[in-house]
């Protein structure tokens, strides 16, 4: 599955030289080599969720227009690690709108721990969703606030900081505190 060709000069230019040259100019064709580079890693990522090539290769054409706005919008200091998170979500958010699929693993979203949760089988992905939702409500304003602009709007340490006006070893502290507090009330609701 290729996407685009390389451009002339660009195929040994780095990512955030691409990037640079894509937010001033807008040329998709840019942005096109950029993606080029990773597109095989989105269409793994994609797979490993979907278990469907066609759904996953779908996928794949949906994030390039997610990176079509989204990459103009965020300051992206490692584009192949902000990309993976990105294709994560858009799977994670793809299958709980088509409410299908048995389980979702919530400690993809927020942990990189494998033993973070264990839920029964036969719990929905909706129910484990709540009960993260639920948590997230359990924690402090500036966990809350903070791990919410970090995982799931996608900002950086520096962007968390300067949207909430608090320090940025505040903000680090807030985002590993308020996870250790979610992947806690996760696993104490899901025993339950």
């Amino acid at each position: 599955m290729k996407f685009i060709k390389n451009t002339a000069g660009t195929t040994n230019q780095d990512d955030a030289a691409l990037i640079a040259q894509y937010k001033s100019t807008g040329s998709l064709e840019l942005l096109g080599v950029l993606y080029n580079r990773y597109m095989h890693l989105v269409y793994g990522v994609c797979l490993s969720y979907f278990k469907d090539e066609e759904a996953s290769k779908d996928a794949v054409m949906q994030i390039f227009e997610e990176l079509v706005l989204k990459l103009r919008l965020h300051e992206v200091q490692n584009f192949k690690s902000w990309l993976h998170v990105l294709t994560r979500n858009h799977c994670l958010m793809a299958l709980r709108k088509m409410s299908k699929h048995d389980t979702v693993s919530i400690d993809d979203v927020f942990v990189e721990n494998a033993d973070f949760v264990h839920l029964d089988i036969e719990d929905t992905k909706e129910t484990q969703l709540s009960i993260m939702e639920k948590c997230m409500d359990t924690l402090p304003v500036e966990q809350k606030i903070s791990v919410d602009l970090f995982y799931l709007q996608e900002k950086c340490y520096k962007e968390v900081a300067e949207i909430t006006g608090y320090e940025m070893l505040k903000v680090k502290s807030y985002i590993q505190n308020g996870k250790r507090n979610l992947k806690i009330c996760i696993e104490k609701n899901s025993s339950e």
